[in-house]
């Protein structure tokens, strides 16, 4: 099984998120604020999970989701801020399942059916299959479709 790749998804929903939720702010985007505090190896290196995500950070930054000013040694980007493409992927709107008779006031419909609320669902209730569907419709450059 392919475990880095279900953090590959969950680091590159949280960082966009946070990026989400700062927009259209500059921020520093850490990675120990991503996954938490990793020590360093032996020759003081940052740990493989550290780097992996600092690596799906910069990933996403090279395909366009993001964009910031450098990196703060193995820790951060610096002044990172989302892209127009990474906004509007996080912002539009997908199918959502709806209870019967629920019935919300259409600016909060708008709010929850947005791909930016499901992810942040989804990472809250640390539900990988649900983390792992939605990003990969974030990656996806067509209108996303019913899951």
């Amino acid at each position: 099984m392919d475990l880095q790749i279900d953090d590959f998804y969950k680091d590159a929903a949280s960082g966009l998120l946070m990026l989400y939720q700062a927009f259209p702010r500059k921020v520093s985007l850490y990675v120990e604020d991503l996954i938490g505090r990793e020590e360093p190896d032996e020759f003081g290196l940052p740990s493989k999970r550290h780097q992996a995500c600092l690596g799906a950070l910069l990933w996403l930054a090279e395909e366009g989701y993001l964009r910031y000013e450098s990196t703060i040694g193995y820790d951060a980007l610096d002044q990172a801020v989302l892209t127009e493409k990474g906004f509007l992927r996080l912002s539009r709107g997908i199918p959502r399942a709806i209870s019967e008779g629920e019935a919300l006031p259409p600016a909060v419909d708008r709010v929850q059916a947005t791909l930016a609320f499901q992810l942040r669902e989804a990472l809250a209730q640390q539900h990988g299959e649900r983390i792992a569907r939605l990003t990969r419709q974030l990656f996806e450059q067509r209108p996303a479709t019913p899951y």
